[in-house]
């Protein structure tokens, strides 16, 4: 009998499973060096975006009651 999988609560705080099961998580390169990026691409750092289909089944390999 298998024992119970145990959700990685890092991930589980850092992405969001969407209604229709996709994740939303945000993406790298906010945190400095900014002045060198331009003003859309920092604009779109503001928002979640859907992870790709690699890192999706990566990611909810560790959160398997989600």
């Amino acid at each position: 009998m298998a024992g119970k999988l145990k959700t990685v609560k890092g991930v589980k705080r850092r992405f969001k499973v969407t209604g229709t099961g996709k994740l939303l998580g945000f993406r790298a390169g906010r945190r400095h060096l900014l002045t060198g990026k331009r003003a859309k691409i920092k604009r779109q750092f503001r928002r979640p975006q859907i992870l790709s289909r690699a890192d999706e089944r990566k990611v909810k390999a560790l959160i398997p009651y989600c």
